[in-house]
Formats: C-alpha cells, sequence, structure tokens
C-alpha cells in the first residue's frame, strides 16, 4: 500500500520543482532566431540576471550547466600555470578546483572543515603570506549543496581587500542565487556564477556568468580562452553570436517566465519566503535530533543555509531505506548525501518553487516515513515546523 498517487514532489536541491506557468512557457513554436521577439528576450533577460547578480557588469547566458559556467569563469581570467586559491567548505569549491587544474591551471586548497564556513581571517592570512601575488584568483561557493553550508561572501570579500592582494573574487552562486541577496558589486565579486535549474525555477541546461569590469579587463590578456566560452566573441552584433550558434530558444521561453515570476513576488518577499521555510525545516530537524539519531551536518546555526539541508543519519541502516520508503510509499524525493556524507545523510532543499504546503507536506512525509521505518527520532518535528511558520507568517 502507498500513498504516493499524484504528482511526485521533487524535494532535492537541483534540479528544483518547475512551476507549471514555465512548463506552458515553454510550449510553444521555435522562432526566428535573428530577429523580433527572441533578441527582446535575451535582452531582457540579461538585464534581469545583472540585476539579480548585483551588477553594472556584463553578463553572459551559455547552454551549459553550473559545471560550464564554472569553466567560462576560469578561461576567461586565468592563463595557463596561474595558481588559484580554493575555499573549502563542502565538495563544489573543489569541484571547481578539480575543474581548474584540469584546464592547466596550479591549485592551491584553503582547508576547510564540511561542517563550517570558510574563516575569513584563514583567507587574510593566506593571501597576506602571498607576498608575490602568486595567487591570481579565490574561488569559494555562497552555498555548498553538498555540505549546507552558507558562506559569509562579504567577509571574505573584505578579507581579500584588508591584505591588499589583487586576486579576482569568484563565487559560486548557483545554489543561492536567487534565493537570497547578493550584491556582486557592492561586496566586490569580480565573477559569479549560475545556472538555470535551482533558485531561478527554470529547467536544467542554461549557466549564466556575470563580470565586473576588473574582470573583463584582466579577460584581455587571458589565455585559456576558447571560441565557445569566450567573452568577446559573445559580443558580436549578431543575435546568434551571444550563444556562439543556435540560442536555445525554449530554456529561453522558460527562464523568461521563471524571472518574470520572481519579480512579480518581489525579490525580498522571495528572500524572505526561503528563510522562513528553511527555518521551518530548521526546527523539524531540531526535534528529530532530540531523539539521538539525527543531527544538522552544519554547526552553528547562523551557517546553515536557506536553501538547502544535509541531515546527518546515525541509524545503522543509513538513509538509503528512509530515501526508497519516501520515494515509494509517498512521492517524496529527498536528495542523497555527497561527498564525505554520501552514505550517511539525506537533504531536503527548501529552494525556488516552493511554498508552505510543499514544505509542511515534505517534512510530515519524513516523520511519517521515520514512524513507519522505526526509526528512532524526536517526536513533534512537523508540529515544531507549523509552528515555526505560524508565529512569522503575519496575518
Amino acid at each position: 500500500m502507498s500513498v504516493r498517487a499524484g504528482r511526485e514532489f521533487l524535494a532535492i536541491p537541483g534540479p528544483t520543482t518547475v512551476p507549471d506557468e514555465v512548463l506552458r512557457a515553454m510550449h510553444r513554436p521555435a522562432i526566428d532566431i535573428y530577429s523580433g521577439p527572441l533578441i527582446e528576450i535575451t535582452d531582457r533577460c540579461h538585464a534581469d540576471l545583472r540585476r539579480i547578480f548585483g551588477t553594472s557588469g556584463r553578463s553572459y547566458i551559455y547552454i551549459a550547466n553550473g559545471h560550464g559556467a564554472w569553466e567560462a569563469a576560469l578561461t576567461n581570467t586565468l592563463s595557463r600555470g596561474d595558481k588559484v586559491l580554493v575555499l573549502e567548505s563542502g565538495r563544489f569549491a573543489i569541484g571547481w578546483g578539480e575543474t581548474a587544474s584540469r584546464l592547466g591551471l596550479a591549485v592551491e586548497v584553503l582547508p576547510g572543515d564540511w561542517r563550517r564556513a570558510v574563516d575569513p581571517d584563514a583567507v587574510e592570512a593566506r593571501l597576506r603570506a602571498d607576498a608575490a601575488h602568486e595567487i591570481k584568483a579565490v574561488l569559494v561557493v555562497q552555498v555548498d549543496t553538498a555540505s549546507g553550508v552558507l558562506n559569509d561572501i562579504p567577509a571574505i570579500g573584505r578579507a581579500i581587500a584588508a591584505a591588499g592582494h589583487p586576486a579576482l573574487y569568484l563565487v559560486d552562486t548557483i545554489a543561492s542565487l536567487g534565493t537570497m541577496p547578493f550584491d556582486m558589486d557592492g561586496w566586490g565579486v569580480d565573477v559569479a556564477v549560475a545556472g538555470s535549474q535551482k533558485g531561478l525555477m527554470s529547467p536544467p541546461g542554461l549557466g549564466f556568468v556575470g563580470t565586473s569590469k576588473r574582470a573583463r579587463k584582466v579577460h584581455e590578456t587571458a589565455d585559456l580562452r576558447t571560441h565557445y566560452w569566450d567573452w568577446t566573441a559573445r559580443e558580436g552584433e549578431r543575435h546568434y553570436e551571444k550563444y556562439c550558434g543556435t540560442p536555445p530558444e525554449h530554456l529561453l521561453f522558460a527562464l523568461r517566465q521563471a524571472l518574470d515570476m520572481l519579480f512579480a513576488e518581489g525579490l525580498e518577499v522571495a528572500f524572505e519566503r526561503h528563510r522562513l521555510l528553511a527555518g521551518a525545516t530548521h526546527a523539524a530537524v531540531e526535534r528529530w535530533a532530540e531523539g539521538g539519531d539525527f543531527e544538522f551536518n552544519i554547526l552553528v546555526p547562523a551557517e546553515r543555509s536557506p536553501s538547502v539541508t544535509p541531515v546527518i543519519m546515525k541509524d545503522s541502516r543509513g538513509p538509503r531505506l528512509l530515501l526508497d520508503y519516501l520515494r515509494e510509499k509517498f512521492g517524496v524525493v529527498l536528495g542523497i548525501g555527497l561527498g564525505a556524507l554520501g552514505d550517511r545523510a539525506f537533504r531536503i532543499a527548501h529552494m525556488g518553487h516552493v511554498n508552505g504546503p510543499m514544505m509542511l507536506g515534505t517534512l510530515a512525509s519524513v516523520e511519517a516515513a521515520l514512524v513507519a521505518l522505526g526509526i528512532p527520532h524526536g517526536k513533534g518535528g512537523t508540529e515544531a515546523a507549523i509552528r515555526h511558520l505560524g508565529e512569522r507568517v503575519a496575518p
């Protein structure tokens, strides 16, 4: 017996649920790629991406996932043999560093803790020690979807400035853009990367890059540039050059609708919605953890992200039994653990097109599964989540 009839609910940290309005926007014929409405869509998407990134600089749209955006950021600003400093706080900054290494860059990792945010003081100390300025770029993620950490991007930017170091500041916002504030110009970020499939509520397949004037200047002498990723090549007069070929029309239709929805809601309202739903999730996990078999991966509450919550499971059976039960019996799909948390954790996403009923339903389903499987846990997690929202969502 199961209660999964109806639409399956995807509670993984990417791809996230695509709104029906976005799906409908894609359900139309292809149109001319050289003139007319598609040019307007491109121009409007770029303007709104710059607004969300918080930059007056240029933006670029790639037919790629976030890994492609990583490569675009690196190849457009660096040269063979350059050194980059990767700030570890989970799996994905390390992954960005691995991409850099394969491109022929020298990679140094500033060791971090999968359970804590990057320490800005450690960043400043390392850059002060680099008297010869061998480090050309600093790479960090705002939110790591594997660890669930929220890094303090403005504080790290201040640390780079305090060290008096000229390194470029590159930030991955793939799991954060559209779910929390990001102020690229105000925080001194030179290059920001993102993807379509998380907070921006669109299907996977588009990668985004925002750039500062300083990054564009360095770009002029970067020798890792290739035709597909090259910023300059994408600034040609012909529309299709902005995509290095045929534009991804239907993904652009989707993105345009998703951005319209986000701005209709209001960015600050969307950010607050994510904070509230994350808080409800954290309230439930705190209650479950009282039973002794669960704990947050991120130890400090202020360092827990508003987009995804990884939960360590101490039960000897591991999280697979719980994940399979939820998928098969309730139609709820949670994220698996990644990297160091691979067989020890599950992840609850609360990003993108998600609201109170979606999150309360997800949390209640998890709690029902814990009861059904006899997994020890503190009682009342769903009630705690309900109370969290009830006390904070004003009438």
